[in-house]
This record gives structure tokens, sequence and C-alpha cells, in this order.
């Protein structure tokens, strides 16, 4: 999938986490959709088609949770959340990744290391294991580039694209 056309005029930075974002999306079977959230809830990356001006490379494609990658968005935050109060209450450290099994599908939620989450709804039939491989992929290759600026600049793009 060649970048949306709103990366278009985005750092290099900025450009290279859309296309790591698409990549995941159409390399790993069973991924529906996949969201980028900043510490503060909001935001940052979505795969939902909605948000840029190019078209999904499968029209076909099922969506991700019903609404939009808001919705996810808002899912992953408050997962987030409450794994991490989860984890300060049972002493259990920082969390690293959370797994959700539903009848109908899954949600996978990783932590970068600013603090941001990345989250992914996929097909209850997908490789659990071949997902968060690449979720981690993902993770390692963010995580060092996430700075305050691009949080800013991504945030902006997204915006501007709505």
């Amino acid at each position: 999938m060649n970048a949306p056309s709103s990366t278009y005029g985005l750092s290099r930075e900025a450009r290279n986490l859309h296309w790591l974002l698409s990549n995941l999306v159409e390399e790993v079977p069973g991924v529906r959709s996949v969201v980028v959230v900043s510490t503060d809830g909001l935001m940052l990356l979505s795969s939902d088609a909605r948000h840029y001006a190019a078209a999904p490379a499968d029209p076909t494609a099922q969506d991700g949770p019903k609404g939009s990658s808001a919705d996810l968005a808002t899912i992953v935050s408050g997962l987030g959340s409450l794994t991490l109060g989860a984890a300060k209450l049972m002493d259990g450290g920082g969390v690293k990744q959370t797994m959700v099994a539903m009848d109908e599908g899954s949600l996978f939620v990783m932590s970068i290391s600013d603090g941001s989450l990345l989250g992914v709804h996929a097909t209850a039939d997908c490789d659990m294991t071949v997902v968060a491989y690449h979720m981690a992929l993902f993770v390692g290759r963010a995580g060092h580039v996430l700075t305050p600026e691009l949080r800013n600049e991504l945030r902006r793009s997204l915006e501007s694209a709505q």
C-alpha cells in the first residue's frame, strides 16, 4: 500500500510510522484495524481509511469495531488504563501486553516505550503469536522515534484529515 496522501508534507519519521502501521495491517493475516494512542488517550495513528484520502487496499475487508478507529482508540486507552491500574494494585510492574479473546475477534494492546499504546483488533482465528510478534516489531521500531514533537505532528495530521 502506498502511504496515504495525507502523509505528504510530513516528516520522514511520521511517514515511516504510517508505513509501519499500513504494513502491519496488510502483511499480518487476521488484522482488521490498528491504532496508536498517546498517553493522554488521543489517537496518533490509525489504519482506518476514513482518516485518510487514500482508498482502503481491500474494499471488501471487514471494518474494525463498530463505528470508527476513534472507537478502537477509546477502547485501547481505557483498557490500557485499567490494566495499568491493576498492575499497580498488584505490584506487578509495567504492563507490556494485554490480550482479550472474544468469540468474534481478538484485541491486543501493547505498550510503547514513551507510554503510548499500540492497539490491534484482529479476527478470532488469527494466529495470536504472529500478531504479537509483528506488534513487538512495530513497538521496537516506533518507540524510539515517538518524541513529543512527532506526537504533535501526528495529532495535527489526523485532525486535518478529519
